[in-house]
């Protein structure tokens, strides 16, 4: 199990770059400012801006607005599903120089481009200040440490590899929902069974979704070590465990809702399968979040199991937030970031999220079954990095293959899509 996330160092520039610094690489009066003295609005930048995501940050400013009663915080929300127009946003605010005080990113090697740029403060003495190194798991700080120095905060823990599928759909195309398939060809042959039964086998929705699913496609058939080589640079693109994996992302995206590119966001796709429309839906565990606040049982109307093919692996991203270089309001930040860290502020968020505390300290007696074996989980699985949500390659990288997944969505060409990711692989990997 690779243990500690390799960084790569992001070499190209984005359409909206990154790159223009922020801050001139003058470090403001930051590291003075202190979380209890201060005063005024918080911007914060995010992309929850509605459904169950908002539904957490509401819970997580309330600690926050209890905690710091002489803060306001200013929600600056970009709608768009795993930052995908937020992002965009956000990398013209840095250029121009008006950073907000606190942004969103995510965890792992999305943050190399940022740091990169010059564009956040060093969070390691703010981490000892707080003692998160001892209230965070190790794997995870070793996840957020960049050449000795930790540039953001965690609020949770989420897990990108997990299929949620309707009881009542799976029971009518003759199939247990309490056995799922044991692996890639087994759950392609249950999709057939369902597609026969008349119902739409696997929800999906356009742009990062599909990202997504690519990426436990891959991770279903070249396993961990052959899933993490893609990265590293162990593992060949070219060669011919990719293109088998491929053929098997081309089948899998054949029994897909034939509306998925002009889903927008990942809520939709949830839908279908808790409508009754389709049978399974592969997201992250902030679906937990919606099928809860809809009123679902798991067990009675959905169950949920990880990917199939990658049992006993846990695929890891983390909401995560900064403090730029230059933001307004350095101390409200460092107050922000103190309830993004505490016990209290994780518990109330990740209980409304779906997710699971960074925070081991966090209080999860009330939280429920699937975040209970998600902990569980995460504590004993082998842990790999997703790439739709930025920990496992930079912004960049990410931008150029995610292009490359969209357009084999319209066109299915194996050949094609193998090529344009082993050339961005070459451009951006070691």
């Amino acid at each position: 199990m690779r243990r500690r996330l390799t960084l790569i160092a992001a070499a190209a520039t984005l359409g909206l770059t990154l790159a223009g610094c922020g801050g001139g690489g003058e470090a403001p009066a930051e590291s003075g400012a202190a979380a209890s003295d201060a005063t005024g609005n918080v911007g914060v930048f995010t992309w929850w801006a509605d459904g169950s995501e908002k539904v957490g940050l509401d819970a997580l400013v309330k600690v926050f607005n209890e905690d710091y009663p002489n803060l306001t915080f200013d929600n600056l929300a970009v709608a768009g599903g795993a930052g995908s127009q937020a992002k965009s946003v956000l990398a013209a605010q840095l250029k121009a120089g008006t950073p907000p005080d606190s942004f969103q990113a995510h965890a792992g090697a999305e943050l190399q481009d940022y740091i990169d740029a010059d564009q956040l403060e060093d969070l390691t003495g703010f981490y000892t200040d707080n003692k998160l190194t001892d209230q965070f798991p190790k794997d995870l700080i070793d996840r957020l440490t960049v050449d000795g120095k930790i540039y953001s905060v965690p609020s949770n823990i989420h897990r990108s590899n997990v299929v949620w599928a309707n009881v009542e759909v799976l029971k009518d195309a003759g199939l247990d929902p309490n056995k799922p398939a044991e692996n890639l060809d087994a759950w392609i042959a249950d999709l057939e069974k369902v597609k026969d039964s008349g119902k739409t086998p696997l929800a999906v929705a356009g742009s990062w979704t599909q990202v997504q699913l690519f990426e436990n496609v891959l991770l279903s058939s070249l396993g961990v070590d052959g899933y993490n080589g893609l990265w590293d640079g162990a593992t060949d693109w070219k060669g011919a465990d990719v293109t088998k994996a491929i053929e098997s992302y081309k089948k899998v995206l054949s029994y897909t809702n034939s509306d998925r590119d002009s889903l927008s966001d990942w809520a939709p796709a949830t839908q279908l399968v808790q409508d009754g429309a389709a049978a399974y839906n592969l997201m992250g565990d902030w679906a937990e979040a919606k099928f809860a606040q809809d009123g679902d049982v798991a067990g009675t109307d959905y169950t949920y199991f990880p990917m199939p093919g990658t049992q006993g692996v846990f695929n890891f991203l983390a909401d995560s937030f900064t403090l730029p270089i230059g933001a307004p309001n350095p101390a409200g930040a460092k107050a922000w970031l103190t309830t993004i860290g505490s016990a209290d502020g994780q518990t109330a968020f990740n209980k409304a999220k779906g997710s699971i505390p960074a925070n081991t300290t966090a209080k999860t007696d009330d939280f429920s079954e699937y975040q209970k074996s998600a902990i569980k989980d995460f504590s004993q699985d082998k842990i790999v990095s997703s790439l739709a949500h930025g920990a496992a390659v930079p912004v960049a990288w990410l931008n150029e293959l995610s292009t490359a997944v969209s357009k084999f969505g319209g066109d299915t060409n194996v050949a094609t899509l193998q090529e344009s990711a082993a050339a961005t692989a070459e451009k951006f990997g070691k």
